[in-house]
């Protein structure tokens, strides 16, 4: 009897924690990591649609070429190229994340790989907040871009 109240406290305890921890929210660094996380998995997945739903309708990203794309259009037109070969062309992660305290805007940066993974440069990206859970790209732009100057 005595193990059959210590078991059932357990199950009652583990029921609760488990309610607990679903219940948690996460912080918006836990989703700005993530959301970038899915964004870079779009490429890994060869799916452009996914890719493009991340794209804020302002956004603006500064390439290699140092000519920024400005608008989702320009930036969807500029970027259909990486996504027309079977195998991705290079990759890339999220190793720092910072939210302001509004929870509006983040940036997220990291490096680039190609596909043998090796480091072939780096990202910079400013997220915004448009809904509860919703975080858009609005600036992306290559770290290896040392060669650009400012007008």
């Amino acid at each position: 009897m005595h193990l059959s109240l210590r078991a059932g406290l357990a199950a009652a305890l583990c029921v609760l924690s488990c309610a607990a921890a679903a219940g948690e929210t996460r912080s918006p660094r836990e989703d700005v990591a993530d959301t970038e996380r899915a964004f870079a998995r779009t490429m890994a997945d060869r799916d452009f649609a996914a890719f493009g739903s991340f794209v804020a309708d302002e956004a603006i990203f500064v390439g290699s070429d140092c000519e920024p794309l400005r608008g989702k259009a320009a930036v969807l037109s500029g970027w259909k190229a990486y996504f027309a070969e079977a195998a991705a062309p290079f990759s890339w992660q999220p190793t720092q994340v910072e939210v302001l305290a509004s929870g509006t805007l983040a940036m997220s940066r990291g490096p680039v790989h190609d596909p043998d993974g090796k480091r072939i440069g780096g990202f910079s990206s400013i997220w915004r907040r448009e809904a509860p859970g919703v975080w858009k790209i609005v600036f992306d732009q290559s770290l290896a871009l040392a060669h650009c100057t400012t007008p």
